[in-house]
C-alpha cells in the first residue's frame, strides 16, 4: 500500500476520530480537521501514528477556512489525494412542529457542507493526478424515519452528491463514494445505546446483531483507499447489517 495525504474532516471525536487514526495506523498522513483544531481524542496510539496526524482548525461551513486547511496539510505533508467526510450532526423533532431553522441547519451541515468541501477538495486532488473521496451518508437515506425528516434528506442527498460527482469528475481521475453506516456504537452515543430497551429492539431488528463499532466503518474506509479500484466510483456502501433491507 502505497501512503497517502488525506483529510478526514469531524476527525476529533465518534466514527471521525476512529477513521482517522485507523487510517494513520495504516502508514497514511491524515489531516485531522475539527473546529478546535484537534487530533483524535481519547485513542490510545503508538507514537508513529500519532506523528502522521496534523490537526487542522476549521469549520466545514467556511469555504475559506477549508482550502486553508487543504493547503496547510498539503505544505506539511505532501500532495493531497483522498478526503473523508465525516463532519454532520443529527437534529431530529416531529415533521409537523420541527422549525424550517432546524431543518436548514441539518440540510446545510450535512449536505451543502458535504457540496462545498469537495469543491476545495477539488483542485488538490486535480493536482495529486486524482484521488478519493468517501462521503459519510447513513442507512437513513434509503428509510422513512419518524422524527427524521431533515437527517433522511441530508443523507439522501449526500448520496446524490457523491453520484454527481463522480460522474462529474471521473476524467480528472477523482473516485467518489458514499459509506452509509447503520447503528455505531461511538463515545459520542455509548450510554444511549447501552439503554435495555435499545438493545432489545436492535437485537430484534439487525439481522447480524449490533450495533457494530466504529472500527469497523474505519476498516471499510482504510480498505478503500488501500485497494485502486478504478471502476468502483458513485456507489453508497452499506454498512448496517442488513438492518435496511431486512423485513
Amino acid at each position: 500500500m502505497t501512503p497517502r495525504t488525506l483529510l478526514v474532516t469531524g476527525a476529533s471525536r465518534g466514527i471521525g476520530a476512529v477513521v482517522a487514526a485507523e487510517l494513520a495506523l495504516r502508514g497514511h498522513r491524515v489531516g485531522c480537521l475539527s473546529r478546535k483544531g484537534e487530533g483524535p481524542q481519547g485513542l490510545d496510539l503508538p507514537a508513529d501514528a500519532r506523528a502522521r496526524l496534523v490537526p487542522l482548525a476549521g469549520d466545514i461551513l467556511d469555504p475559506d477556512a477549508v482550502k486553508a486547511a487543504f493547503q496547510a496539510l498539503q505544505d506539511a505533508a505532501g500532495p493531497v489525494s483522498g478526503l473523508v467526510q465525516n463532519a454532520g450532526i443529527h437534529m431530529e423533532g416531529p415533521a409537523d412542529r420541527q422549525t424550517l431553522s432546524d431543518f436548514e441547519t441539518v440540510m446545510r451541515t450535512n449536505a451543502t457542507a458535504t457540496f462545498a468541501v469537495c469543491q476545495q477538495a477539488y483542485p488538490f486532488l486535480c493536482a495529486a493526478g486524482g484521488g478519493l473521496i468517501v462521503n459519510m451518508g447513513s442507512f437513513f437515506d434509503k428509510m422513512g424515519v419518524r422524527r427524521n425528516a431533515a437527517y433522511c434528506a441530508s443523507k439522501a442527498a449526500v448520496a446524490a452528491i457523491t453520484r454527481c460527482l463522480a460522474v462529474e469528475w471521473a476524467g480528472k481521475g477523482i473516485r467518489v463514494l458514499t459509506v452509509a453506516p447503520g447503528y455505531i456504537e461511538t463515545d459520542l452515543n455509548r450510554d444511549f445505546l447501552a439503554s435495555e430497551k435499545i438493545r432489545a429492539f436492535l437485537a430484534a431488528r439487525i439481522p447480524t446483531g449490533g450495533p457494530a463499532q466504529a472500527g469497523e466503518v474505519a476498516r471499510l474506509i482504510a480498505a478503500l483507499f488501500a485497494e485502486d479500484i478504478p471502476f468502483l466510483t458513485g456507489e453508497t456502501l452499506y454498512l448496517d447489517g442488513g438492518q435496511g433491507m431486512a423485513l
